[in-house]
């Protein structure tokens, strides 16, 4: 009988950057390669995605990567875990063409980019998977079901249960997902991020009975903002300004784009006498919507400058309606409280909906249920969420009758291994560690780079630069002293004279030591310098000893 191995890179016990491994016997099964926005005190640090380390020391084996929809929490690691193995994508045709430009704009090639029905059958690597419709925020989403004798290990991706659906791309067909518990399911993993919540999420997910009575009362500009990966709710905008024949502005080029791409395969047409297109639009036009649409923090950041003036195409004008149409999410605080407090100075007024009277398109507790009740799994195992989540995931399977053993809480890089349909093991661990993003590349992910940048925040940065004789070893010039964020030097003069004394010391001492090596002594400067601030001013500054060997002739 085969062998089931199943655990997480990513995605348990936070928020976005999920990952899902399958194994069956040899052949290795990914689902999801997401990112997730950081904390606030990470600083300069753009998101962070998985550890890839595993997949990489086994890429041999990768059998298949399925990527269910086109949200960053699923898909916006791939590009750098493509840059590192070659293994083949199924997706629907929304998300590959997403894909498709996001490997093109990160020079990847190589990679076979499959486009599969949201229902299909298919055997990839010796192994029978088959996808289901699911109903989420972006079109074309898709569970996946991989077939091993012990029975199906099912991901439902992110869902909602909703009977009146804006297309055939966002509809689920539970019959089919009843088909598949009937096959018999070994394990479903199953999204936590709105157990909290009682009840179905639908139709609380809609926000047109919100805005639309605004849209109303109001003759003049109204500047409505938007994830732009909630294309249900860029939807939503467009129907009601087609109802009530007001022009509409994309104000973000990649938004233009991915409707250019939605129109491109036939799922849906903004018509063309309502949309001003960016050469026909001018910041003084005055009944239009401008949808200003953005990712995490960008969408704040956008709305930040248009308050400030600072946008190149569109003014924040205090006659303006203003309307928040995608609640704050976690690691975004910080610019949204920004952006209103601009807006608010400048007389401005903001329709902000709230997360609790619009609800995200993710599962509440009777979504949960239903998936419980049409898989009819032997474990489960929630997924995506914080460990609270979890745990209230895991409670809600025990009301519905599934015994705690049958239920698993898995961390990071615990492997769940199962043999003749029974749990075997979730002993084994991997050591993850985040790697984290900044600007286009990755770097160390031990934190050293934000350490320092922790560092020059809080204590500031001194610069001690000397000049020696490079035979000699005497110095000629200096020491200078410089610093940023530390002390004002013209009050603190005494303080100048005494870090330059200890770096003439450590110089001296090594040359009548006979040990003068270069890196050595900057590393001797640093330490006494930084016990001696310490002491003086209470702080521990970055200390940055520069000792220039200069040949005199």
């Amino acid at each position: 009988m085969d062998q089931v191995r199943i655990f997480a890179l990513g995605g348990l016990d936070e928020n976005g950057k999920n990952m899902y491994i399958v194994e069956v016997n040899e052949a290795i099964f990914v689902i999801e390669a997401g990112i997730k926005f950081p904390d606030t005190e990470q600083l300069g640090v753009e998101f962070i995605i998985p550890d890839f380390t595993y997949l990489i020391e086994n890429k041999e084996r990768i059998k298949g990567i399925f990527i269910t929809h086109g949200h960053d929490d699923v898909v916006a690691a791939l590009p750098y875990l493509l840059k590192q193995i070659k293994a083949p994508v199924y997706t629907g045709a929304l998300t590959a063409n997403i894909i498709h430009d996001m490997l093109k704009k990160e020079g990847v090639k190589g990679v076979k980019i499959n486009r599969i029905s949201r229902s299909s059958v298919q055997r990839i690597g010796g192994v029978k998977v088959r996808t289901f419709p699911m109903t989420h925020a972006y079109p074309d989403n898709f569970g996946v079901a991989i077939m091993s004798d012990q029975g199906a290990i099912v991901y439902t991706g992110e869902f909602i249960i909703d009977y009146d659906m804006l297309s055939e791309q966002y509809i689920c067909d539970l019959n089919e997902l009843s088909d598949i518990g009937k096959s018999g399911v070994l394990c479903l993993l199953s999204e936590s991020q709105g157990v909290e919540r009682s009840g179905h999420t639908a139709p609380n997910h809609r926000i047109t009975n919100l805005i639309e009575p605004i849209f109303e009362k109001n003759n003049g500009r109204i500047l409505i903002s938007v994830y732009r990966q909630s294309l249900y709710r860029v939807i939503e905008i467009i129907e009601i300004c087609k109802r009530m024949n007001k022009q509409i502005y994309f104000h973000d080029k990649e938004l233009r784009q991915l409707l250019k791409q939605l129109e491109d395969i036939k799922y849906y047409q903004v018509p063309r006498e309502l949309e001003m297109k960016e050469w026909n639009f001018s910041d003084e036009v005055e009944d239009v919507v401008i949808v200003i649409s953005g990712s995490g923090k960008n969408l704040f950041r956008t709305m930040n400058n248009i308050a400030n003036h600072e946008d190149s195409r569109v003014s924040f004008r205090p006659s303006d309606t203003i309307i928040m149409a995608s609640p704050v999410v976690s690691g975004t605080e910080m610019e949204a409280t920004d952006m209103e407090n601009d807006i608010y100075k400048e007389g401005g007024h903001i329709f902000s909906l709230s997360s609790k009277t619009v609800l995200s398109m993710h599962p509440s507790s009777e979504d949960l249920k239903m998936m419980l009740y049409l898989f009819k799994p032997k474990y489960y195992i929630p997924v995506k969420g914080e460990y609270r989540h979890l745990v209230m995931n895991a409670n809600l399977g025990t009301s519905m009758g599934y015994s705690p053993d049958r239920i698993l809480i898995l961390d990071n890089g615990q492997i769940a291994t199962f043999e003749n349909t029974v749990l075997k093991s979730v002993s084994t661990h991997l050591q993850l560690e985040d790697t984290l993003i900044d600007g286009k590349e990755n770097w160390d992910v031990t934190g050293v780079v934000l350490k320092d940048r922790e560092t020059l925040s809080t204590d500031g940065v001194m610069i001690v630069g000397v000049g020696v004789n490079m035979k000699t070893k005497k110095v000629i010039n200096g020491p200078d002293v410089q610093t940023r964020g530390l002390i004002y030097l013209k009050d603190a003069d005494y303080i100048v004279k005494e870090v330059a004394a200890i770096i003439e010391g450590c110089i001296e001492a090594a040359v009548k030591e006979k040990r003068y090596d270069n890196l050595t002594v900057r590393g001797d400067a640093r330490d006494k310098i930084t016990k001696y601030l310490m002491k003086e001013t209470g702080k521990r500054p970055m200390v940055l000893p520069v000792i220039m060997e200069i040949n005199v002739g």
